[in-house]
């Protein structure tokens, strides 16, 4: 077909950039052989008795056959469902084999877009590496998604009784603001203190190399069954063998070897610790701070969802020193707007006029009113919106101007498309469906989309798996396939089911343009000039 014979002249194009500039940069990128044992380990762990895997799983650790298993896409697509099982629909999937290279690339499509959805940084990835194994950039992957999903249940909703964490002067917004890793090194620190000792860490590579503040944490999470002697009677390896073992007596995943503590990795050591305190926190919070910290969450869900999507967004541009953890802190230096706003628009900051260590309330004032005059230049709706406003965290107007950032970048890759524009694009691609708006009730069925989808690969859509009709069950059957299909495609959407269902328009609007990009050969996030000047439009 047509979108084949695209995707082969694709893959030419992408293999001739991977023998020019990756297969010569993985020359000087050597990955970690201890990284590929704990990490096989770990998803052996992960994905164990999980039904259709016998072809995949488990991984030898020795022969290091992760990166054949990773070819197809199908063990990622896994580990991501693991993750999140919004994020891709299994149904989605071609799993049927033996597996042809364009079905093959169609499963490496689904999971580097879904990738982003995690919070992965996949800036620069195609499908080639893994079908040529650059195993550097497949390592990175597998790392940030280990990561993602260790560190999943390291807050505030799901720990309530981290309030415990908190310092004297501090409030729970402080909390707030710290990613899961600062989270992790301080709950180290604060056994560590509990337990008497003067041992604290800053990091996890050199500070826990030794063991001893392994065995001082283990100790008081478990004294009974994690002796303090038993460990410290012994040095290196050693020590760090026994270390292992109580954590397995408290419940942690078995992935680590002695080697990786005393080697000092942070990869390995950030996910060993973290596999201690999802199995033993040694944490408790009264009743009234969990109120206190209920009361932070979840109190406005269609805001969290927009938070969600423009955050991923963001993330997936790829932008150097820019990774949002969560938009209403992240953005209220200014710093993150203004470097988001100069990859919309390369030259619109005057950095001289910004402030770039912003530690005080006026520099971030400064910043602030710069992101907003810059977005009034961009003719963005911004009445009643000002730096004050972004740098109080005022969740409403920080995400009305994020969401008009989005979008603009969203129709400028486009070559500057209307809203107009598009939903006409969109219209003749429906195959004789049509919708009025990006706020047509018609859309929650999902059938105009799988028809813009099949405009585009009339392959992607397995049509037996759509259901008929407007019942509950078939909206959330058919809006995560759509999900997924779009995903196969390529393109990079951050929508949730939920948001089909109740006809979003801006996240309607940011999923029919990711479909647009995808069949006009253009990404959102930087791309080489080599792959610039060589994509194709239809």
């Amino acid at each position: 077909s047509d979108v084949y014979k695209r995707q082969e002249y694709m893959g030419i194009i992408n293999i001739l950039f991977f023998e020019k500039v990756f297969l010569k940069m993985e020359e000087k990128q050597k990955y970690s052989h201890e990284e590929v044992h704990a990490y096989s380990s770990l998803i052996n762990t992960m994905l164990l008795n999980e039904q259709g895997l016998e072809d995949y799983l488990p991984l030898d650790t020795e022969s290091e056959n992760l990166f054949e298993r990773l070819e197809d896409g199908v063990l990622i697509a896994r580990l991501i469902h693991k993750i999140n099982p919004e994020i891709i629909d299994l149904r989605a999937l071609n799993t049927k084999k033996p597996l042809n290279i364009f079905k093959k690339k169609e499963n490496l499509n689904l999971i580097i877009s879904a990738s982003k959805s995690t919070g992965a940084v996949v800036v620069g990835m195609f499908p080639e590496v893994f079908l040529e194994q650059i195993k550097y950039m497949e390592l990175g992957l597998i790392w940030q998604l280990l990561k993602i999903w260790i560190l999943s249940q390291i807050n505030l909703k799901d720990c309530p009784y981290l309030v415990r964490l908190l310092k004297e002067g501090e409030d729970l917004t402080d909390l707030l603001k710290l990613t899961p890793d600062e989270l992790l090194i301080r709950w180290f620190n604060y056994h560590l203190e509990q337990a008497g000792s003067e041992r604290r860490i800053k990091n996890l590579s050199e500070d826990v190399k030794d063991g001893e503040c392994y065995a001082i944490l283990l100790n008081q999470l478990s004294p009974h069954k994690c002796k303090l002697d038993d460990a410290m009677s012994k040095t290196g390896d050693d020590r760090a063998a026994v270390v292992i073992q109580q954590s397995h007596k408290v419940g942690a995943a078995s992935f680590t070897q002695p080697h990786h503590i005393t080697s000092g990795n942070p990869k390995i050591n950030l996910l060993f610790t973290a596999s201690i305190f999802n199995a033993c926190p040694g944490l408790e919070a009264t009743e009234q701070e969990k109120k206190d910290a209920a009361g932070l969450l979840d109190d406005d869900i269609e805001g969290s969802r927009e938070e969600r999507a423009f955050r991923m967004y963001i993330n997936s541009l790829g932008i150097e020193g820019v990774y949002v953890n969560n938009i209403y802190e992240d953005i209220r230096d200014g710093i993150v707007l203004l470097k988001v706003m100069e990859r919309v628009q390369p030259g619109c900051v005057d950095w001289k006029k910004a402030e770039l260590n912003p530690n005080n309330k006026f520099k971030k004032l400064t910043n602030a009113n710069l992101a907003v005059d810059i977005g009034k230049k961009f003719g963005f709706s911004l009445v009643g919106i000002g730096g004050v406003d972004l740098v109080d965290g005022n969740k409403k107007l920080s995400l009305a101007l994020v969401w008009q950032l989005v979008r603009q970048h969203t129709l400028q890759i486009l070559g500057g498309w209307t809203e107009e524009k598009l939903l006409e694009w969109a219209n003749s691609r429906g195959n004789g469906l049509h919708i009025n708006n990006f706020r047509d009730s018609s859309i929650k069925n999902c059938k105009f989309l799988f028809q813009v989808i099949t405009s585009i690969d009339k392959d992607v859509v397995g049509w037996d798996i759509v259901i008929e009709g407007e019942t509950p069950e078939a909206i959330e059957n058919n809006a995560k396939y759509v999900i997924s299909c779009a995903r196969k495609l390529g393109a990079t959407v951050f929508l949730l089911w939920d948001d089909i269902r109740d006809v979003k328009p801006k996240m309607i609007m940011a999923f029919i343009a990711a479909l647009a990009q995808v069949a006009h050969g253009v990404r959102p996030e930087a791309m080489p000039d080599i792959y610039a000047k060589t994509t194709t439009t239809n």
